[in-house]
């Protein structure tokens, strides 16, 4: 059906105008951006079809490249840049709204705290949180990015950056796209060395925190290393 031939309420610019934007489903939100249909889909469809190729998700749809967009009948550049556009502000929101100074109590926090951040990449990325005495987290820094599979962490430059920042305890934090967070043999061994070299400058080593999209490992809970991780 043509959008020009439902009701007016059900139309997902005048719903948002009366209810909100929290009323409409992710497929109406889509077709806002969209903007109009194609012979045999209105917009919404549209949308519809393109989370469905994605597995239903705005997560999996934000990994999509580009020129996946633009193999969908109704999306052309222009469309294509405005949905990728409105999930990239999404993700800055998210990631605005961590930032806020808290003191850490738990990887649970860390994983909130970092997901917005992480969540949809394709590429490993390394980054440490520094914490002032009272575990509040001062700084947060990316230290390396990667491949999909793998990526370095620098001792020396998480060392160097916790001096600088008078940091009293730092908690590293990367992230698995291949959805388990579970750690390799190279993870287990360079947490290690960190926590080596951070010790001889009495600085703690608080946690190690492997997150994937849907879940997070914590070198803390599990033990891997010696106690005080």
């Amino acid at each position: 059906m043509k959008m020009k031939d439902w009701t007016e309420e059900a139309r997902p610019r005048e719903k948002m105008l009366r209810q909100g934007a929290g009323s409409l489903g992710n497929a109406e939100l889509l077709a806002i951006f969209i903007g109009s249909g194609v012979p045999g889909m209105n917009a919404v469809d549209v949308g519809q079809n393109l989370l469905s190729a994605a597995g239903g998700t705005l997560s999996a749809l934000y990994k999509q490249p580009m020129k996946k967009l633009l193999e969908h009948k109704g999306i052309g550049e222009a469309r294509a840049v405005a949905i990728t556009a409105a999930l990239e502000l999404g993700r800055r929101f998210m990631k605005e709204e961590a930032v806020t100074p808290e003191s850490i109590n738990g990887p649970e926090q860390v994983y909130r705290m970092m997901l917005p951040t992480m969540k949809g990449l394709l590429r490993e990325e390394c980054w440490a949180l520094y914490l002032n005495r009272a575990n509040v987290v001062t700084r947060r820094e990316r230290l390396t990015t990667g491949t999909a599979e793998s990526t370095l962490i620098d001792s020396r430059e998480v060392l160097r950056s916790a001096l600088e920042q008078q940091a009293k305890a730092v908690i590293l934090v990367h992230n698995h796209p291949s959805g388990s967070p579970l750690p390799g043999e190279a993870d287990i061994r360079e947490t290690q060395r960190l926590q080596t070299a951070l010790k001889a400058f009495d600085v703690l080593l608080l946690d190690h925190v492997i997150i994937s999209d849907g879940a997070y490992y914590s070198f803390q809970d599990e033990r891997v290393v010696k106690k005080g991780l």
